[in-house]
């Protein structure tokens, strides 16, 4: 390989290089590098090497180092750990409630309540409560 070859850029480095000069020139004071970006010099250290990265897209090799050492880790975290996973709202599910409201004086009132907010108990019961 010459010398020439070897200077040449290759297609997705040299779109990683004007992505990040669009950036840079873009940029204000102090802002940092998005995540897209260093996502992407993370990919192409991967495929191109570090140092050719690092010089193409303009990176201190030491902080792209660490990046691609911290998406490793992260890649090996366990496969069997726990996952948080939310289920969404069942469409038969209802909150049902029974009470029974005694004021003190003799009063009783029985209620039941079906797919109720908590803000209507409230106000249900502080009506019966202070009522003479």
């Amino acid at each position: 390989m010459g010398a020439k070859n070897r200077q040449e850029l290759a297609r997705d480095l040299a779109r990683g290089q004007a992505r990040f000069r669009a950036w840079r020139a873009e940029r204000k004071l102090g802002e940092h590098i998005p995540r897209q970006l260093w996502a992407l010099a993370v990919r192409m250290a991967r495929l191109h090497g570090l140092n050719r990265t690092s010089l193409a897209f303009g990176l201190d090799r030491r902080y792209l180092q660490r990046r691609i050492a911290a998406t490793d880790v992260s890649a090996q975290a366990p496969t069997n750990s726990p996952v948080f996973v939310e289920l969404p709202r069942a469409n038969l599910a209802r909150k049902e409630c029974h009470l029974k409201l005694d004021n003190g004086t003799g009063a009783i009132m029985r209620v039941q309540l079906i797919d109720y907010d908590a803000g209507d108990l409230e106000v249900l019961s502080r009506g019966f409560w202070n009522a003479q």
